[in-house]
Formats: structure tokens, sequence, C-alpha cells
């Protein structure tokens, strides 16, 4: 019988303890958790994600504001925002619209300040891989002694993801386009995880009986936002797959303001 990994389904418990924390922080130190998003690039979907994150910064009481500018003015942005006490976490909506700049203005975001984890020296892990974690341990998936697969090599989601899993001592088999023979490598996998951001990537064929699948590809088709694993899957028996929508998404959220709070308690002992 599948089975279906839905994140929402422990976002709640996450939101009640962030709240509480927050609370905590505002009362006995006075410290009021910020967010800075800076959006060079006005653009639906993006700008669907980002009113996501200002309600749930509104839930938990995490304060959130928007830096619309030009990409042109994001290094001095930044620079303020690094220098402003009262803003605990700072990211930066990608894609850019000069791509060619990405790292430069990632990498100048203070490491301490860094909640989306993609800065080279960042001090936070990326919000994706930790949602994945957490969807896992939420549905008692253990890796350990399993065939983990990890499709797709991005700065967001699998390249971060694999090294926080390699560095936990779980063995990963990482899938990208210069790899042969994918689909006798994913016939092998119990755990799948795919982030290429490729529709319909991942078919029936290469997914064996009770296989664990993580959906974690985004991009868009005439049906709208669509993920990496092709519907026909998602009509397979015996297998465990993270939901159509609500799956992994959800959680990601989450994972970016526990860090945001994080960052605002670790002020606290500066």
């Amino acid at each position: 019988m599948k089975k279906e990994l839905n994140g929402r389904e422990l976002v709640g418990y996450i939101k009640e303890r962030q709240a509480k924390a927050v609370r905590g922080l505002k009362q006995q130190w006075s410290v009021n958790p910020k967010l800075a998003i800076i959006r060079t690039n006005p653009d639906p979907i993006v700008d669907s994600y980002m009113k996501i994150k200002q309600k749930y910064g509104e839930d938990i009481l995490v304060d959130v504001d928007v830096h619309t500018i030009e990409q042109s003015d994001a290094l001095n942005i930044i620079k303020n925002l690094n220098n402003d006490e009262s803003t605990h976490g700072i990211i930066v909506q990608i894609p850019l619209p000069d791509r060619d700049q990405t790292d430069e203005i990632l990498n100048s975001v203070n490491p301490s300040k860094d909640v989306d984890g993609l800065a080279t020296s960042s001090k936070f892990d990326a919000p994706t891989p930790v949602a994945i974690s957490w969807l896992l341990a939420g549905y008692g998936v253990d890796l350990k002694n399993k065939n983990v697969a990890i499709v797709g090599h991005g700065r967001l989601v699998g390249s971060p993801l694999a090294k926080m899993w390699q560095s936990s001592g779980i063995a990963v088999e990482v899938i990208d386009k210069s790899t042969t023979e994918i689909a006798t490598k994913l016939q092998l996998a119990d755990i799948v995880v795919s982030a290429t951001g490729v529709p319909g990537l991942i078919k029936p064929e290469m997914i064996k009986p009770d296989a664990v699948i993580i959906d974690a590809g985004v991009a868009t088709d005439s049906n709208g936002l669509v993920g990496d694993v092709a519907a026909e899957v998602r009509q397979m028996p015996n297998i465990t797959i993270s939901s159509e929508k609500g799956g992994v998404g959800p959680l990601t959220v989450s994972a970016l303001f526990e860090n945001v709070i994080t960052a605002a308690r670790n002020t606290i002992s500066e």
C-alpha cells in the first residue's frame, strides 16, 4: 500500500515550538528576531514563496522585511543589513537577473546571518536539506544501512544534502547529468531524493518496490508547478513518497525560520 509523507502534518508542532522560542527571546532578552529578504527579480513564482515566508513569520512573531531593489544595489544593501544589529537573518531570492554575480552577492552576506546556507562560509545548513531530513525522521524513515541516491547536485538541495548526510556517516550515491546507467543505479536505491527541476524525470521503471521517494524538484509546465517525479510513479503500489503538494515545501520554510531564531539567539552571547 502506498504511503505519503506530508510535511504539512509536521509543521504545526514545529511552529508551536518556534513561536514559544520567539516569545522567550522577546520577553527574556528583548531580542526581536528579524529576517530580511533581498528581492531583485520580481517573478510570480518567487513572489508566491516570499509571501509564504511573510505569513509564516507573522504566525510565529518573526519580523520579515522585504527589500525590493536593483541588483546593482544588492552589495550595498547587504553591507548595511550585515551591520544592522536588529536584522538576524538575510536571504537573497534567486535566481538573480544577472546570474554571473550570484556567488559574489551570496558570499557578501555575513555567515552568521546567512540563514539560507548559501554562502561558502555560512554558519547554517540550507533549509531544504534540513526539511528533507525532518520529513524522513518525522515518519520514522531510517537512513542507516540503506542504499541512498540523490538525483541532482545543485547548490540549493542536492549538493548540501549529500554533504550533510555524508558527514553523518550515511553512504550516498550522487547522480547527475554525467552519471551513466542512471535507471540501473536508481533501481538499487532504497531511498531516492530527486531535486533537478526536470519534470517527469523519475519514472516507474527506475523505482524498486518498497522504495522511499522524496520529490524536491520544482519546475513549471502547462499544469503549473510540478516536481521531478512522473505521475505514473505516484500510482505505484508499495512505495513511500512525499506528497505532491505539502511534501518538502512547508518544512523548508520551517527550517529557514529555525535558522533565523538560532541566529537571533546567537546574538545573546555575543
